[in-house]
């Protein structure tokens, strides 16, 4: 089975000649008048963005959000495998989410050289992201998936990728009320 750039461009509402050249980036190319072949193509992309290798982390803050992360299975099936929590609330470290267990920050050194995490998954108050943040990469964690509105300072061996839930709220308000006008 196969599937056009334009039938690619027109769902994702890109222009055609746009996603033959990203796909020609990722070493993939396509058979003219027929197109991509989706097994391939599917197995391509999933490789190129890191989905088909197991990346082991950890989370650091266990309230709402991180509580919410541990219980999502989903994140496990496009390689990010959430082995363990961090927290300073004495109410659940010893605990397990999802069969995921949640130690006291003090652990995290300890538990890092038991378990080697390659990423840290920030969800501690916005008073503590840099903090909580240099005693990770001192840990060694090499990236750093930041979901606090603080926006951390690094240095450059590591990798940040920031997610706001608030950018994202603004830009969704600000798209609502651009529609009704």
């Amino acid at each position: 089975m196969f599937v056009s750039s334009t039938q690619i461009a027109k769902e994702i509402n890109v222009d055609a000649s746009q996603v033959a050249k990203d796909l020609s980036f990722v070493n993939i190319s396509g058979k003219t008048r027929v197109g991509y072949e989706i097994d391939t193509l599917v197995e391509v992309l999933e490789q190129f963005l890191g989905f088909t290798s197991q990346h082991k982390a950890f989370i650091f803050g266990v309230g709402s959000l991180g509580a919410a992360l541990l219980q999502d299975t989903g994140l496990n099936q496009y390689g990010l495998d959430i082995i363990a929590g961090f927290d300073v609330n004495e109410k659940i470290t010893g605990t397990s989410i999802n069969g995921i267990p949640v130690f006291h920050l003090s652990q995290f050194r300890e538990k890092q050289q038991e378990l080697g995490a390659t990423i840290g998954i920030i969800t501690v108050p916005v008073e503590k992201a840099q903090e909580v943040t240099e005693e990770i990469i001192e840990g060694g964690i090499k990236a750093l998936w930041n979901f606090t509105p603080f926006r951390i300072r690094v240095p450059e061996h590591i990798v940040v990728q920031n997610t706001s839930m608030y950018a994202h709220l603004a830009v969704m308000f600000n798209r609502l009320t651009s529609m009704n006008q």
